[in-house]
């Protein structure tokens, strides 16, 4: 009784806290004012350009910059190290290579010349987004900068938090001045903008209770973590484009020397069909460069011979081609070396290259002649997603890993998904897997997991894609926007609608994705879990579910396969629980009860 009493009042004083947090949160929306908008710079749009944050006598500057990372890479300059006798010289030489300056101030930097000629020679030569805090007299000042100017009289972490999040269209700008301090600041001006990206708030503002949720997430993971099931895991939700849970949990491996935190990469497993693969498939069929009931032996000559030209591109993504579940890929002595050479530069491990013929003379001929089975029955086929991989590269004449990253990840700020962590990120930052005995002879920590996709390189259709749970947010936050985000459009609504709908009749499958199974007896991906409801599952012990419906993004990420496969996260049902939780928290949750088959 003791323990559940202090359960009880652990959720009340988590309630209480995001209820204060809410409440500031709603102030700073009605007094955090932007001005100088008049070339419409604020929401900033692009995110593939280079970003710095310098802070100028910033209490918040932590919460701001913090921040401000959810959307882009945006580097942290604090000013005061570059700042050398009151010279800005040095820290205008560091900002040289940024094209968007971000600075953070106090309002009373703005009586020093020198700062205010540090912000007119950065406007000058860059663009520049100014955060005042701050006594609005201070304002006048700056009547010769054009730049945008977001304004807030209050200096707080509510204020810094919302000021951050309105830069890049979290939240929208609402407030105008109450007073007049300067003829260019009078009373009534102020820009007014929409939310255009993913805002970071608390479960209050959506209608649902902090303290439950948590209570019921932090119990179902770690059970999981305590029956070893995963040393660790990643949940996020997201609900009406906003993400209100976002929660690391564990460690990396079960010694505990690393615990988990929000911005770990993981390897997303069968993840990579839907977030790469199928992503490509929707844009190249938006430019009309792949039609899906078009032949697989029409995009992919080598197909023309066999019997695998008439299989037709819907049917690969429904995973009813025909085509076997796997292919055996033997590696024999010659396929592999433990060095680096010209005859082997395909990389699968530290000590692993496979030979550069390998693709053309194992790999893709077995794939050609694997026995086909029924065409019209569901078979769950990898297969079907290498094939799919060899389309989409002929048709968008690059590699999918950088397809996806220039017409996805890249713009929508995606800041560490893709395919080979390790070229990119610390190895720090990646959660490690299994303990790979056969191919890698190592523990796999920024290799992909998948023994098929380690050779080719890391690469493949069906996996091999890394990325954080907030990266995955964004992704599957522009599907459920029914293919918009940032002001920028990436997919066709009704392509969206297509490939998301249930389209086979031999199974629950959509196009490429996974979907809410009608069976009641599956509770699949949820008990509660509306019929609109896709996603994926991925082996490592990951998922994603999108649900139109509820207005929901779901997260899961784990490394339940380390140091050894385990089907213990399978047997516990974490991830269908952890989303059972989620609509039992939600206020007005809108399923449909399930009927048996």
């Amino acid at each position: 009784m003791a323990g559940a009493s202090c359960s009880t009042v652990a959720q009340k004083n988590e309630n209480k806290k995001s209820q204060t947090w809410l409440q500031q949160h709603r102030e700073a929306s009605h007094t955090t004012v932007l001005l100088n908008n008049q070339k419409g710079v604020i929401p900033l749009q692009n995110l593939e350009q280079k970003i710095a944050s310098v802070a100028l006598e910033m209490p918040h500057a932590a919460t701001f910059d913090s921040l401000l990372n959810k959307y882009s890479a945006v580097t942290a300059f604090p000013a005061a190290p570059y700042v050398q006798g009151g010279s800005f010289q040095p820290l205008l030489q560091e900002l040289a290579p940024y094209q968007t300056v971000i600075v953070q101030l106090g309002a009373s930097s703005l009586t020093d010349e020198k700062t205010l000629t540090f912000l007119k020679t950065l406007e000058n030569r860059q663009q520049l987004v100014v955060a005042v805090f701050g006594k609005g007299s201070a304002l006048a000042a700056t009547a010769s900068l054009t730049a945008p100017i977001i304004w807030s009289e209050k200096a707080s972490a509510a204020t810094a938090n919302y000021a951050a999040q309105l830069v890049f269209g979290g939240v929208p700008a609402l407030a105008t001045l109450d007073d007049t301090f300067s003829p260019k600041f009078a009373k009534g001006q102020g820009f007014k903008t929409k939310a255009i990206r993913l805002k970071y708030s608390v479960p209050e503002e959506v209608g649902i209770r902090s303290g439950d949720l948590q209570a019921s997430i932090d119990a179902l993971v770690a059970e999981a973590i305590r029956e070893q099931a995963t040393p660790g895991a990643v949940v996020l939700v997201a609900k009406e484009g906003k993400v209100i849970f976002q929660k690391a949990y564990g460690a990396h491996t079960y010694d505990r020397t690393q615990a988990t935190q929000i911005s770990d990469i993981f390897d997303v497993a069968s993840i990579t069909k839907v977030s790469a693969t199928t992503m490509a498939v929707m844009n190249l069929y938006d430019q009309q460069k792949l039609v899906l009931d078009s032949t697989y032996g029409f995009y992919v000559p080598s197909a023309r011979n066999t019997d695998k030209a008439g299989i037709l591109l819907k049917d690969l993504l429904l995973h009813q081609s025909g085509l076997p579940a796997g292919v055996h890929l033997p590696l024999g002595p010659k396929d592999v070396a433990s060095t680096f050479s010209t005859n082997y530069p395909v990389k699968a491990g530290d000590s692993a290259f496979i030979r550069k013929e390998y693709f053309q003379e194992v790999v893709w001929p077995r794939m050609l002649n694997a026995k086909m089975g029924i065409p019209g029955k569901y078979v769950y086929a990898d297969v079907g997603m290498y094939y799919l991989k060899e389309a989409v590269e002929r048709q968008a004449h690059m590699r999918i890993d950088s397809f996806v990253a220039s017409r996805f990840y890249q713009p929508l700020g995606m800041q560490t998904a893709g395919y080979l962590p390790l070229d990119r990120f610390p190895q720090s930052r990646i959660v490690p897997t299994e303990v790979d005995a056969s191919l890698r002879k190592a523990l796999l920590r920024g290799y992909v997991h998948d023994g098929g996709a380690a050779r080719l390189g890391g690469i493949s259709g069906h996996a091999g894609l890394f990325a954080t749970a907030n990266d995955l947010a964004i992704l599957f936050q522009m599907m459920l926007n029914g293919g918009t985000y940032g002001g920028k459009r990436y997919l066709q609504p009704e392509t969206v609608q297509l490939f998301t709908q249930k389209y086979s009749s031999l199974s629950r499958r959509g196009l490429g994705f996974d979907r809410w199974d009608p069976d009641s007896t599956q509770g699949y991906p949820s008990k509660l879990a509306s019929p609109a409801t896709y996603g994926h599952t991925g082996y490592t012990g990951t998922c994603v579910w999108v649900d139109p419906k509820n207005q929901l993004v779901y997260v899961f990420l784990s490394n339940r396969v380390h140091p050894k496969v385990s089907n213990k996260l399978i047997s516990l049902k974490t991830r269908q629980r952890i989303l059972d939780a989620i609509y039992t928290a939600l206020p007005d949750a809108i399923v449909t009860p399930t009927v048996g088959k």
